[in-house]
């Protein structure tokens, strides 16, 4: 797509309640404007031709859509004059000549306003910088003499874009440079501490604000964020140097309630008419999931020459699958019992077995083209610094203990869990650039767990009844309620969680597994507290363990009644599945035996011919090519042409 950003709504709230326009306000970001039409291997892909921008101005002009300034929303936000209908805010990034050449006169002739966002340091500076591919000297960006005339006019709001944040920074020991707004400088062998790093974005942003302010006169307001990356801590330290409203490239995820967060359709490869229309008039689609769930500890070597062999060997394959998404490991589990005894990030509680999260996850996202969801636990903790005595325990005719079968789980009541845990996630979100968090399939308490006193404290607190848990089955409204409670303790944890990653994420979606008896089972949701259609209310998407092998189901290999009860069951909460993945298994865990890849293909055209959208699969071992590359792509690859195989 021309137009990669689809339709952004900007709910405006005036005095914590919604403002009575009747349209959204719709937000426009271009950046350079030539007179060249005709494409090229040298052309900037954020470039439009001039005659393409009086294109779309006169388009907006004739669908009734009105400019508005920054000035209008801040009103409208206070509880002033509601916007127009239709309002759209324009604005141009990174300060370059063409806005005074190009965009002004346009601006005069359609008096439309627009905010104008400067590179301070690109502006001040006398050597050249490296744009779009390449040099652009001091004499491709404004002047303030041009500032000043174009500010003067009362069209134009000069808004920050830093001082010179807009550029990568050295974020990991492999070398990975990542937007300097949101990462960690990592120099000298260490990371920039948190003090650090406010300090660092803070001195840039008041340097700008104080140049545009001593070269304008006008103290700016507006931060527009470079390459949109910014998070709650940005905005926050933003606000501290007087830029009160954030412009970002989020696209169509909506603002807070009240929100001076405003998101924008990214201008890009020249759009005519016709793509520019859909991007403002096209609702946006639910996307389309195909996930690989993916075992760092595979990449992980003590070499790292081979450790960095294997993670390009994993990027090739998932570059060649052409899906969409990488469920990928954060923890270490080297035993197999589904429990984090290391981390693949720094961090204050666990050891960090390498430091190799962040480059994967940046490795996968910009050569795969994925999105990447950290794949994570929500109670299996261990080592040295997790007490034991904050363990799950399974209530039995002998005492309360943990499950010698099941994961190290600690218990979601237990407070000083709560804080290690809580404390992990706020670490990998510091150090990680990720798009969700997919929660582990550790996060379910049978019937006769927790039995720690924590989580019996809890049931009392909230039911003022004693409770016994080997008699549930003579107790069925207080089996219930135990369930419930448990259910939505759960549930209420992974959101606490995701909350604290999004101040560092604020993009993050998230994904949580679901074993199939809580769909398919009667008392599956009572005996495993979890809940399909809570999870639909709670998380973006809920990733079904579609998998007949590990149920122990008869003929798994050929049994499509497994699948199509679980696809109808489903569609009862979910009825187009858009927000339900279908999780495979790779492998029989019963009988340590692969499941081969031609059956592995039909089950992925089976589930597509039931109508489901969304499929994974784990785990995928791309060092012993399992699944095989070709049959797994005809089943799961977002390509038109999943038969061939690229070379």
């Amino acid at each position: 797509m021309t137009v990669r950003h689809l339709i952004v709504t900007v709910l405006l709230l005036c005095g914590g309640l919604a403002c009575a326009q009747a349209s959204p306000l719709q937000v426009i970001t271009y950046h350079d404007v030539t007179e060249n039409d005709a494409p090229g291997p040298a052309r900037d892909s954020m470039a439009i031709s001039t005659s393409t921008l009086i294109a779309h101005f006169r388009w907006l002009r004739d669908h009734g859509y009105q400019p508005v300034s920054i000035e209008q929303v801040e009103a409208a936000y206070n509880g002033g004059k509601v916007l127009p209908e239709k309002p759209v805010l324009l604005s141009f990034d990174d300060g370059l000549l063409s806005v005074y050449t190009q965009v002004y006169p346009l601006l005069k002739l359609f008096h439309y306003p627009a905010v104008v966002s400067l590179v301070t340091g690109w502006i001040e500076g006398e050597q050249s910088v490296r744009y779009a591919g390449r040099e652009r000297g001091y004499d491709s960006f404004l002047s303030w003499e041009q500032i000043r005339e174009m500010q003067a006019s009362g069209l134009v709001e000069i808004a920050s874009h830093s001082h010179a944040l807009h550029q990568g920074i050295t974020a990991n020991p492999q070398g990975n440079t990542e937007p300097a707004a949101t990462s960690l400088l990592y120099a000298d062998g260490a990371y920039e501490t948190a003090d650090a790093f406010r300090e660092r974005i803070f001195r840039d942003l008041r340097s700008s604000v104080d140049i545009i302010s001593t070269n304008t006169g006008l103290v700016p307001r507006v931060i527009t964020w470079p390459y949109g990356a910014y998070n709650q801590l940005t905005i926050e330290i933003a606000r501290q140097a007087g830029l009160y409203w954030s412009l970002t490239l989020d696209p169509n995820s909506g603002n807070p309630d009240p929100s001076r967060v405003l998101h924008r359709h990214l201008i890009q490869n020249n759009p005519g008419i016709r793509e520019f229309s859909m991007a403002l008039l096209k609702p946006p689609e639910p996307p389309l999931v195909r996930a690989a769930q993916v075992d760092l500890d595979y990449v992980y070597d003590e070499d790292p020459e081979q450790q960095e062999r294997n993670l390009d060997q994993l990027v090739e394959r998932i570059s060649r699958l052409q899906i969409s998404h990488v469920f990928l490991q954060a923890f270490s589990d080297l035993d197999g019992d589904g429990g984090a005894e290391a981390l693949y990030f720094p961090n204050r509680f666990l050891p960090m077995r390498a430091d190799l999260f962040n480059r994967a996850a940046w490795q996968l996202r910009t050569r795969s083209g994925v999105r990447v969801y950290a794949w994570m636990p929500i109670l299996s903790f261990s080592g040295a610094t997790v007490d034991p005595s904050w363990r799950v325990l399974q209530a039995s005719a002998d005492g309360a203990s943990p499950d010698p079968q099941g994961e190290p789980r600690l218990s979601p009541f237990n407070p000083n869990a709560r804080v290690l845990i809580r404390g992990i996630y706020e670490d990998l979100a510091a150090h990680a650039h990720i798009e969700g968090l997919h929660f582990h399939d550790d996060g379910r308490l049978n019937e006769r767990e927790d039995a720690s006193p924590a989580a019996i404290q809890a049931y009392q607190d909230l039911y003022g009844e004693d409770i016994d848990l080997l008699a549930l089955k003579d107790n069925p409204i207080t089996g219930q309620r135990w369930a419930n409670m448990k259910t939505l303790a759960l549930i209420d944890f992974t959101d606490e969680l995701a909350g604290l990653v999004r101040r560092y994420q604020p993009r993050l979606k998230t994904s949580r597994n679901l074993f199939a008896p809580a769909l398919s089972e009667q008392d599956g949701a009572r005996l495993l507290a979890q809940d399909y259609g809570r999870f639909l209310a709670t998380y973006d998407f809920v990733t079904l363990m579609a998998m007949p092998y590990l149920e122990r189901v008869e003929n798994p290999s050929n049994n499509p009644a497994f699948y199509l009860g679980l696809a109808e069951q489903a569609r009862r909460l979910d009825p187009s599945l858009t927000r339900t993945i279908f999780q495979l298994q790779t492998v029989d865990w019963w009988q340590k035996t692969p499941i081969p890849a031609v059956e592995l293909k039909q089950t992925l055209r089976l589930l597509q011919s039931m109508g489901v959208r969304n499929l994974a699969y784990y785990p995928d071992d791309f060092l012993n090519n399992h699944p095989d590359l070709d049959k797994l792509r005809q089943g799961i690859s977002l390509s038109e042409q999943p038969i061939r195989s690229q070379p």
